[in-house]
């Protein structure tokens, strides 16, 4: 299950010369197993890179980085044995889909059937 959230997040990873480089993101929707992340640059596929926040981090690896209206977005797996957990960190805003429709399902109005005015 994917949480839509917004927050931001520091990112660390090193490239291809072994420098040390650094981007905060804006952290988009976050999993157990994984994280999309809009920065303002893109990260090559296979980067393994850390992500910070108030509490901990998260490491894990690069699987998609594309280019869309207002920036670059990363699709990052999760490190083997690494897991996001609620209770580790929350982003700021969440919104959880599964809760919106139930909410949804539940104050939609009753359907009546057919009506049989004459």
């Amino acid at each position: 299950m994917r949480i839509l959230c917004a927050d931001l997040v520091d990112l660390q990873w090193r490239d291809k010369g072994g420098r040390l480089r650094r981007a905060i993101a804006n952290l988009e929707d976050i999993s157990g197993a994984g994280a999309c992340l809009q920065v303002d640059r893109p990260v090559p596929l296979g980067t393994e890179l850390k992500m910070t926040y108030p509490k901990g981090e998260l490491t894990g690896k690069v699987k998609y980085c594309v280019f869309r209206e207002i920036g670059y977005f990363l699709g990052v797996e999760y490190a083997e044995g690494v897991r996001w957990k609620q209770q580790d960190f929350r982003p700021q805003h969440m919104l959880d889909p599964r809760r919106m429709i139930q909410k949804a399902q539940s104050a939609a109005p009753m359907r009546k059937g057919p009506s049989s005015a004459v």
